[in-house]
């Protein structure tokens, strides 16, 4: 008999009345049962978060660093049976799995690093003017309040770390709320939680709060900071519920990897169609920066294409648990179902199908399209899926034209070998982040990463989150002997 996982409410184990059940989308075995906090549960991890603010804010940096860096370890340590976890819950290949706890236990480290250097304080003499003469200007930075961390699926260990890790090191009480779907991997990291001492009752909490109960957490003015990862209408419709919140939001992209007439060598184009294969169909599609558009300049497409289709082909589709697997399923089959209807959609308008297209459940085979139309629905929209496009344009200006043509802004890689091209690229492409030499699906942990244009506001990264959850506040020393 499957047990029932409890939450954790302000750093105790508890359970409430109801429980959901997790299943694989693979083969859609039960995975476990999850208990559902009540309303007054909530409350009382809303009021303990609320009571601790000052608290925590003071906790010694040594404590919040240890307990970080004790998270750090155990992760590492339970590498194998968590990379399992996630893979059972969510249906990522095993391999991608490890990888998840791998970075996860990267940024428990680098929130560890900083807690022990955040809010040193920037001393800046202000008789640099007449009216200053004497004076000293101290800025350090203070929470600015509770932070609601909402965490989607499709890394349900490491975004939830990229919510949590930074609060905890910047001294800001936070509930956590994992996605519905893979909420054990976000509960494994209370377990670890909670075997640390010194953080203060209430500094955190993970709820598996339904979706349909979330508005009541979003509206409640004790949560003034909210940090959101998922979609872009999820994301907007927090935004515009609560506008006088400080909302952090990573939403949705179109990733698209450009590929230039001077990276034309064999070894390049084999390098750029394995990096595009790999990383278009990783995670079975479902990132936020998996490559969907392929921009190839004239001058090599007919070269990079067959090998593209090729490199596609030979991802290893199956068993995620498996570690043979490259794709696994997505996260349920309607998933795979609305992926299935936006490719039909596309060739029924004149695309071309060049491989794949079938789905089987909740798997959807990896597949390439060409001459998709500009406005069909799967150029336009985030597929969150194993689909990508490949489109032929003729020179930089063109290619960088196309990738600005669309809604979302998340991240762009670009092969060419040109620094001169390397940096009108950081000029001109509107994303976040321009990865040279790769996929734009290449994320540093520590880095800032976030979007412009619908795909989000605001930016994540340890240091950069710690600074979202915080504002500077001003001491000036007056009558100084400068």
């Amino acid at each position: 008999m499957t047990s029932t996982h409890a939450f954790w409410l302000a750093g105790r184990q508890v359970t409430g009345e109801d429980t959901f059940d997790v299943t694989n989308p693979w083969d859609a075995r039960l995975v476990g049962k999850v208990s559902v906090p009540t309303d007054a549960q909530v409350e009382e991890a809303v009021a303990a978060a609320y009571s601790v603010r000052d608290e925590f804010a003071a906790t010694p940096a040594h404590i919040r660093a240890a307990a970080l860096d004790h998270v750090s370890r155990r992760l590492a340590e339970r590498t194998e049976e968590i990379a399992r976890l996630i893979s059972a819950e969510n249906g990522k290949p095993i391999k991608w799995a490890r990888g998840e706890v791998g970075r996860a236990v990267s940024v428990f480290r680098f929130a560890a690093e900083e807690a022990r250097r955040f809010n040193s304080g920037e001393a800046q003499r202000l008789d640099t003017d007449l009216g200053g003469q004497g004076r000293l200007a101290l800025t350090r930075r203070f929470p600015k309040g509770v932070v609601l961390g909402i965490a989607p699926f499709n890394f349900p260990l490491n975004l939830c770390a990229h919510k949590i890790a930074p609060a905890i090191a910047a001294g800001v009480p936070i509930i956590l709320k994992p996605a519905p779907a893979t909420p054990l991997s976000g509960l494994i990291i209370g377990d670890l939680l909670a075997e640390t001492t010194g953080l203060p009752a209430g500094s955190w909490s993970v709820l598996p709060v339904a979706n349909d109960k979330m508005a009541a957490l979003v509206q409640d003015e004790r949560l003034p900071v909210i940090s959101f990862t998922g979609s872009e209408k999820v994301g907007y419709s927090i935004m515009d519920s609560v506008p006088r919140k400080h909302c952090t939001l990573e939403l949705g992209g179109n990733g698209a990897a450009v590929v230039l007439g001077d990276y034309a060598s064999d070894a390049d184009l084999d390098w750029a169609a394995t990096r595009i294969a790999t990383f278009s169909n990783y995670q079975g599609g479902q990132s936020c920066i998996s490559v969907q558009r392929v921009i190839v300049d004239a001058a090599v497409y007919d070269r990079l294409l067959p090998r593209i289709v090729a490199a596609v082909e030979a991802q290893v589709t199956g068993d995620p648990a498996d570690d043979r697997t490259d794709v696994g399923p997505l996260v349920s089959e309607a998933a795979a179902e609305r992926v299935e209807a936006w490719v039909k959609e596309a060739v029924e308008d004149g695309a071309t199908l060049v491989t794949g297209g079938d789905r089987d459940g909740a798997s959807y085979a990896p597949t390439v399209l060409t001459d998709v139309p500009a406005e069909a629905t799967i150029s336009c929209e985030e597929v969150f899926g194993p689909v990508l496009t490949v489109q032929k344009v003729n020179g930089e200006d063109e290619a960088f034209a196309a990738v600005n043509a669309s809604k979302y802004g998340l991240q762009a890689g670009v092969f060419t070998h040109d620094l001169q091209l390397a940096f009108r690229a950081h000029r001109a492409l509107e994303v976040g982040g321009v990865v040279i030499g790769d996929v734009p699906s290449y994320r540093a942990d520590q880095m800032p990463y976030g979007g412009v244009k619908q795909s989000g506001v605001g930016r994540e990264g340890v240091k950069f989150a710690m600074d979202d959850y915080t504002y500077e506040r001003v001491l000036v020393l007056t009558g100084l002997a400068l």
